[in-house]
């Protein structure tokens, strides 16, 4: 990795002296990952991408601030973006504590309780590469329904990876929500929270990274950590005792995963199909 000369003029006008090594870190599916030390012993996380698309790092930026709550996960603060790249806090990582999972859902349920009264957020953004439509919407059935949903779905069928008859199953589906899923408040979400996304922190803490932040439902977060192998059983308990949900909420995950599913399929290809085509034979 080259460190950019912004991040490298950055570094000296904040006192840290020059860069003094780079210390790649792997792990990432689309971005490259690396750690600098500068001079005075500081050390800084950087991600870039001479591909990213336009304004994809800005909306990270911004995603993380907006975060970055007295009571909920820590997350990293950044400091510095462009087109091409992001300068973030470092979280060296300790052995994770005993609170690990049990203090991530309590702290996850008090980032929920910071709501909205519209669904979406200040500006689009992206999940992973994808573009994430956050239009502020007052309904949030219409705002799952449309630029969740039926957007990715579109995405895929014009890319010839959804066939035109799955897509009006995603319509369906779609059209269907308000009864297969309960009224819910716009709640602050990380966005794209699966397990690789939850990092220990310097103090044995789960931090999280990655975020494609927006205020929606608070259920379709939880499904998400579920979707590529759930989290500790001990963060389940803790988020529920601090922020009880509706009666069968583990059985509508499948519905809210369909929008990840659908963007995987987008991102990686036909592998995911049969994944999207299961939840639409149960819920279309």
């Amino acid at each position: 990795m080259t460190v950019p000369a912004a991040v490298r003029d950055w570094c000296q006008k904040q006192g840290h002296g020059e860069i003094l090594q780079e210390e790649p870190i792997g792990g990432g599916c689309i971005n490259n990952g690396a750690r600098v030390h500068t001079r005075d012993g500081a050390a800084f996380f950087l991600k870039t991408n001479a591909s990213a698309p336009a304004e994809m790092f800005a909306r990270e930026a911004e995603g993380l601030l907006a975060l970055r709550t007295d009571d909920g996960p820590r997350f990293p603060e950044p400091f510095l973006w462009s087109q091409d790249f992001l300068l973030m806090e470092d979280l060296p990582p300790a052995p994770p504590g005993p609170d690990f999972w049990p203090g991530l859902g309590r702290r996850l349920a008090a980032l929920h309780r910071h709501e909205s009264t519209r669904f979406g957020f200040d500006h689009d953004n992206f999940i992973g590469s994808t573009p994430q439509p956050n239009p502020w919407t007052e309904d949030g059935f219409e705002f799952f329904a449309t630029h969740r949903l039926v957007f990715q779905a579109g995405l895929a069928h014009e890319s010839d990876r959804l066939s035109s008859s799955d897509l009006h199953r995603v319509e369906i589906l779609a059209a269907r929500l308000n009864e297969l899923v309960p009224r819910q408040p716009a709640s602050l979400l990380h966005g794209d929270l699966w397990s690789g996304n939850v990092i220990p922190g310097p103090k044995g803490e789960a931090c999280l990274i990655d975020p494609a932040c927006h205020f929606g439902w608070a259920e379709a977060e939880l499904g998400m950590t579920e979707l590529f192998g759930a989290l500790d059983p001990s963060f389940y308990d803790a988020y529920t005792d601090a922020r009880p949900l509706p009666a069968g909420w583990r059985d509508r995950l499948p519905v809210y995963n369909l929008y990840h599913l659908l963007n995987h399929l987008n991102l990686f290809g036909s592998s995911y199909l049969p994944s999207v085509r299961r939840v639409l034979d149960r819920f279309a």
